[in-house]
C-alpha cells in the first residue's frame, strides 16, 4: 500500500501552477469546503488540475471524480482513496 498522501497543500500548489489563482481568492484561507467555482476554478481548470494530479501521483482519475468533487475536501478524499491512504490518513 502506498504511503504517499495527497494533501491540501499539494492541491493548492497544483491549482496555482496549472490555472493560477483569482486575485479575489485566498487559497491560504479555509477553503476545504468552498466550491471550486466559488474559488474561481471552472471545469477546464479542474481538468488541467486532474491531469497534473494523475502525472504527479501516478493514478488515473475517472471523469466522474472531477465532476463530482465540488470542493477541495471531496477531491482530496477521492485522490487519497485511489492512493490507498484515505482511511489511514
Amino acid at each position: 500500500m502506498s504511503t504517499t498522501q495527497f494533501t491540501l497543500d499539494d492541491l493548492k500548489r497544483i491549482l496555482r501552477e496549472g490555472a493560477g489563482a483569482d486575485e479575489g481568492v485566498d487559497l491560504d484561507g479555509d477553503i476545504l469546503d468552498t466550491g471550486f467555482e466559488e474559488l474561481g476554478y471552472e471545469s477546464l481548470a479542474l481538468l488541467e488540475t486532474g491531469g497534473r494530479i494523475e502525472r504527479e501521483f501516478g493514478i488515473t482519475l475517472d471523469d466522474d471524480v472531477l465532476t463530482d468533487a465540488h470542493t477541495p475536501r471531496a477531491l482530496i478524499a477521492a485522490v487519497n482513496a485511489l492512493l490507498g491512504v484515505g482511511a489511514a490518513a
